[in-house]
């Protein structure tokens, strides 16, 4: 198959965007975008420099290198119509283990016009429960302690804000593409809670200097193994150390509030608005609470890959239950959206054989998700009385998933959750099914004092264990 080149001179492009989390997705998404407006020459100013920050991050970083820079991106379409595009974009790539002041001194730089984030659901170190920037973490207080030796996302970031400021280099803009319901406002929050602790005339400056737009991102985009580098170079002909795979669907809405100017992303497909709001809804609400819905009863019947669950019948018609009947009456469509599409079009893309992302990708972290898929609407269905079973499986689902390690099939696994607490574990290894309900993901609502969802539940707890995921699945969709 050939390879879609970039249609730039590479020594032509400058990096007005500075981004922090150089991951697959960011490769898929974001660089995606760019490296197609980088196509206009009046757009050459917006190169992208990338920044790595932890110390699992060596290997990317030297593959990337090695190929100086340039990957390839292979793009899977549902209708088996598939492209790979060469990507150039990436410009430079600093890794904060090796280079801090490099990191810095860059975000300094008058030129970055606009620093962009993709650090995940539990990066910007809010409290599940008061929604507060936990000051006592102690890589937080080491860097609140000792600015000029930054080892945190919010420590490089207020440091090289530090040297702008007294540079005079101007004001910037920090971009969320996280998937958080207002993630601009989230990471407004963070980022200003720590440089309040951390330099009150910094967190001054940065209030009136800097603009912290929402946004909402969407493009599935699997890990890459091994196996899918092999596969992927096989298809390209290309010897890529570094290869991305996604599906063909890609969306970006961006609340238009950019401090320092932007790239014109709209030549692109970006839709820029004055309230993302109604996107994020839609599409937290619907594709990634449905991402969660899917993860742990798939992942404990033995599924492996998002596909070929989506073969399994009574999957999907509880998934679609869920989005028709729990969603969908607290999900606005925005601007011209037909809602009933979008979810036609979701469960194509859950099913797209070419992608088949990983369950266990979508069940990594679920303590973070929780909080910010689940539980908003959960709420507004408990006060409106609606039918809890779906929710209540899901949670049962959960638990079993954490706390027994082997699925339907008899494997053992290993579970994937970086931010449980040690209260956390606790709940998780009680042998009483309600402690469970005292996680720091539910933490929002009091799940216990609920009694339709603690019957619904625990009867789904005790069912599963007893009869198998299987067996109450298809009893709970029928």
């Amino acid at each position: 198959m050939n390879i879609i080149p970039y249609n730039y001179d590479p020594n032509t492009i400058e990096s007005g965007i500075l981004h922090i989390g150089v991951g697959n997705f960011h490769r898929a998404h974001q660089q995606f975008y760019i490296n197609r407006l980088l196509a206009d020459k009046d757009q050459h100013g917006w190169g992208i420099c990338g920044v790595c920050l932890l110390p699992s991050d060596q290997k990317i970083v030297e593959n990337l290198r090695s190929q100086h820079l340039d990957y390839t991106l292979t793009v899977f379409g549902r209708d088996g119509n598939d492209e790979i595009y060469k990507v150039g974009s990436l410009r430079e790539l600093l890794w904060g283990i090796e280079q801090p002041a490099a990191v810095t001194k860059k975000i300094a730089e008058r030129s970055i016009k606009i620093v962009t984030l993709t650090i995940t659901e539990g990066g910007y170190n809010l409290d599940k429960e008061t929604n507060k920037f936990n000051l006592d973490d102690e890589k937080i207080k080491h860097d609140i302690e000792n600015p000029s030796q930054p080892t945190t996302v919010f420590g490089f970031i207020a440091e090289g804000l530090r040297k702008r400021k007294e540079n005079r280099g101007g004001g910037l803009t920090i971009l969320s593409c996280d998937n958080l319901q207002h993630n601009g406002s989230t990471a407004k929050k963070a980022f200003l809670s720590f440089m309040e602790a951390q330099d009150k005339e910094l967190a001054s400056w940065v209030a009136t200097n800097v603009t912290f737009p929402n946004s909402m991102v969407d493009r599935i985009t699997p890990a890459t193994t091994l196996e899918d580098i092999k596969r992927l170079d096989q298809i390209s002909g290309f010897n890529d150390k570094a290869p991305v795979y996604c599906e063909d669907f890609c969306q970006w809405v961006i609340e238009d509030n950019f401090i320092a100017g932007r790239p014109a992303l709209e030549r692109v497909g970006v839709e820029f608005t004055n309230d993302v709001a109604a996107y994020e809804n839609m599409k937290l609400s619907l594709l990634n609470a449905s991402h969660i819905l899917l993860s742990y009863p798939s992942f404990i019947k033995g599924y492996r890959k998002v596909d070929e669950a989506m073969q399994d019948d009574t999957i999907c018609r509880y998934i679609r239950d869920f989005m028709d009947i729990d969603i969908t009456p607290y999900v606005p469509a925005p601007g011209n959206t037909d809602l009933d599409q979008y979810k036609q079009t979701l469960m194509e893309r859950f099913g797209n054989r070419s992608v088949s992302d990983q369950v266990s990708r979508l069940c990594f972290d679920g303590v973070s998700k929780f909080p910010v898929y689940i539980m908003p609407n959960l709420s507004k269905m408990i006060d409106d009385q609606k039918d809890l079973s779906r929710v209540a499986f899901l949670i049962a689902s959960y638990r079993h998933y954490l706390k027994y390690k082997v699925d339907e099939k008899g494997l053992s696994y290993e579970i994937a959750e970086p931010w449980l607490t040690v209260d956390d574990k606790k709940c998780i290894a009680s042998d009483e099914p309600i402690d469970f309900l005292d996680l720091s993901a539910f933490k929002s609502i009091h799940l216990k004092r609920v009694e339709p969802f603690v019957l619904l539940y625990s009867t789904f707890v005790n069912r599963i264990k007893d009869q198998g995921i299987t067996s109450v699945l298809i009893s709970a969709v029928h």
